[in-house]
């Protein structure tokens, strides 16, 4: 998938882990990006309104924030911008979240530069091919409940109300480990 030797334009990389930047910055680079890099949200404010990039992958937490504090400078500066965010703590909410305020992707840590310059050029609107090993429905269940048993402050009664289910059969789902996944 490497396509190598392209104009592509300019990508704004944000990530506060100096050498896994570094070391995407420069495949990045190999495949025709002109690469300008920041380590913070600041950083990647300030970049975003001086020159705004065409592509932007940005890590989604940060020292000083969120890289989703970034995309919406990235929006409104230039609404054509291909924005893909990556997280060691990926989780659907999260997702979602980066979604809504207008990436193109999501993509989890570690994500080699062929994956995520993929991302950036598809621009077909596919659906990305199918996960190696996707997660299993019941874990998928699990982690839902346990999300929303933690946004309720961790209240089995709040929780059970909430996800419509009898109090005891959410307590015997809590008290079990986590579906393999």
């Amino acid at each position: 998938m490497q396509e190598t030797l392209k104009n592509h334009g300019r990508l704004l990389l944000l990530d506060d882990d100096a050498p896994l930047r570094n070391r995407l910055a420069r495949a990045m680079e190999t495949r025709g990006f002109t690469v300008v890099t920041a380590e913070s949200v600041a950083e990647g404010i300030a970049v975003a309104k001086q020159e705004p990039p065409a592509y932007a992958v940005l890590d989604m937490r940060l020292a000083d924030g969120s890289g989703l504090d970034v995309v919406a400078t990235l929006r409104a500066a230039r609404e054509d911008a291909r924005i893909i965010l990556l997280t060691s703590y990926g989780n659907i909410a999260t997702a979602v979240s980066a979604v809504k305020a207008g990436a193109i992707d999501y993509l989890p840590k570690p994500a080699d530069a062929d994956t995520i310059a993929a991302a950036l050029l598809n621009t077909a609107n596919m659906l990305p091919p199918p996960p190696e090993n996707p997660m299993p429905a019941d874990r998928v269940r699990w982690e839902h409940i346990q999300r929303v048993y933690e946004q309720c402050g961790r209240n089995v009664s709040e929780t059970a109300r909430r996800l419509k289910m009898h109090r005891r059969t959410l307590q015997r789902i809590l008290n079990k480990y986590a579906p393999p996944g």
